[in-house]
């Protein structure tokens, strides 16, 4: 009942998206072009995170101020991908509604939102410590562990979100 209603109030949008050339194709470049710059920038950022450990202190606070001014321009990424994404569903709402890879990668796309959440939580939580003249070095290694865990995490998520996606757009 509920997605009738839904498939009703977008059939505009699925009436002007199918009857394009142009819109499908600028929504689904909007939405590959986001995936290649908020993607791009989070694995660059992350495996840079897996690699500062091995190098000390100094280049740990330079990669908590790069982290820092990453997380805008992923964010931006993620919001435009899921506006864009929003678009891309309405214009199938029944057959993605109703698509099993559809809800994993939503899924998948909610815990790249966390552990987002949680990437960013501590890399503060580090720089705060960082400002200061004395911390429990075990407190700052637990930190950095996380840190490190949250990178892997990313890594893995947005890729598994990839590959959900193309799953999605060649199962459906």
């Amino acid at each position: 009942m509920v997605l009738q209603q839904l498939v009703a109030a977008f059939e505009p949008w699925k009436s002007a998206y199918s009857n394009s050339k142009v819109i499908p194709a600028v929504v689904t470049s909007v939405h590959l072009i986001a995936l290649l710059f908020g993607g791009g920038f989070a694995v660059a950022a992350d495996r840079a995170t897996l690699r500062v450990g091995r190098r000390g202190a100094a280049d740990e606070a330079t990669q908590l101020a790069e982290l820092r001014a990453v997380h805008k321009p992923v964010l931006l990424a993620l919001v435009i991908l899921f506006a864009s994404g929003v678009l891309l569903a309405a214009a199938d709402l029944e057959t993605f509604a109703t698509s099993p890879v559809f809800w994993v990668k939503l899924g998948l796309v909610a815990l790249l939102l966390v552990n987002g959440f949680v990437l960013e939580r501590t890399e503060s939580r580090l720089r705060g410590l960082s400002a200061r003249e004395v911390v429990p070095a075990g407190r700052v290694r637990s930190l950095w562990r996380r840190l490190r865990t949250s990178a892997v995490l990313s890594l893995v998520l947005w890729t598994a979100t990839l590959v959900a996606g193309t799953l999605l757009v060649n199962a459906s």
